[in-house]
């Protein structure tokens, strides 16, 4: 057992997950202060979405919502960070408690309703953090404002196009968050009658900056192939697979500490099986140079050796972080390099 193991299980499990988090967060902006640059070996690199990555593991978006993390997530090891979800207008996300723990399936399930502080104060902050030296690449993450009515088409449009004005200069990627249970009638943007226009606004209004949309791993097998076929169609750079799941199959934890969680996405191992599954399905679907991003229920190395072999020109963890502890990114890098047995 590590020391991040004892302070986890005699720590941190008695404090709100929320509040740990913003702690460690702090700790992770004094580590960017003090040790900025990414720091992996040179065997690491990576070239995706027309540009190199220091290692193709990266940290997902919700776990730096704000773009306050940046250089302190690059030093910890992470090839790419990806900020968000971020939305036009501020606001507060939903009531807490919205972010709880289900340990023993090592798994999180959140409701947070994309809480930021908005595009514009965010891309100030993403300037800044792109003049470091050695950074690691910064992909940003986009969503409806709460605000605006998913039915109005126009007016859903008219906010993602204010963020993608405001962040796309500063973005290394955008990825379109189409996915979160926790935004009223978001996932519905996923159909193809909604989202392709959508899409395709986004794309152009992007200029030269890679865009991809985020889906969701409780799309069925033909949806995930329709969803491949229209980013295509709209000339995206790819798609990120997956975000959290409603599901609540094959929990190991109990039917009390499920229903205390309640409402919200579920992350962490529990969707590593759809997660890879969706990964294949888009690889099979999407022609080249379509590139996809996996993420949902990696935490090892062979985890991401798996999503590698399966297609995945980068992967992405978040959960992972909470239940490994700040040298997690590190751990990975190195067993990315060891000998396979």
């Amino acid at each position: 057992m590590t020391a991040y193991d004892l302070l986890f299980r005699h720590g941190f499990t008695h404090v709100d997950p929320e509040t740990a988090h913003h702690l460690g967060a702090s700790a992770i902006r004094a580590i960017g202060a003090a040790a900025p640059g990414v720091r992996t070996d040179p065997r690491l690199r990576t070239r995706a979405l027309g540009r190199e990555f220091p290692t193709p593991f990266g940290i997902a978006a919700g776990f730096d919502k704000d773009a306050t993390m940046i250089a302190g997530l690059g030093a910890l090891g992470f090839g790419h960070v990806e900020v968000g979800t971020i939305t036009a207008h501020a606001q507060p996300g939903n009531e807490r408690p919205r972010l709880f723990r289900l340990t023993d399936d090592r798994a999180l399930v959140n409701r947070m309703g994309f809480n930021n502080r908005g595009a514009e104060a965010a891309a100030e902050r993403i300037a800044a953090a792109r003049e470091a030296r050695s950074r690691p690449v910064i992909g940003v993450n986009i969503g409806k404002s709460r605000i605006v009515d998913a039915d109005d088409a126009a007016g859903v449009e008219q906010d993602y196009l204010r963020s993608t004005r405001l962040l796309a200069p500063v973005a290394d990627y955008l990825a379109v968050n189409v996915s979160s249970p926790n935004t009223p009638g978001l996932r519905g943007l996923q159909e193809q009658s909604r989202l392709e226009p959508l899409l395709a606004a986004i794309r152009g209004a992007a200029g030269d900056v890679p865009v991809l949309v985020k889906i969701a791993p409780d799309l069925d097998d033909e949806q995930v192939e329709g969803i491949a076929a229209l980013a295509a169609r709209v000339g995206l750079s790819g798609v990120i697979a997956t975000n959290t799941t409603i599901s609540r199959e094959g929990l190991r934890s109990t039917a009390d500490a499920v229903a205390r969680a309640g409402a919200g996405g579920l992350s962490g191992p529990p969707v590593r099986s759809r997660s890879l599954a969706v990964l294949r399905l888009l690889r099979a679907a999407l022609p080249e140079p379509l590139e996809v991003i996996s993420v949902g229920g990696v935490e090892t190395a062979d985890d991401v050796r798996e999503r590698l072999a399966a297609g995945a020109a980068l992967v992405q963890g978040y959960t992972g972080f909470i239940y490994r502890g700040p040298g997690w990114a590190r751990e990975l890098n190195r067993g990315l390099l060891a000998p396979v047995s």
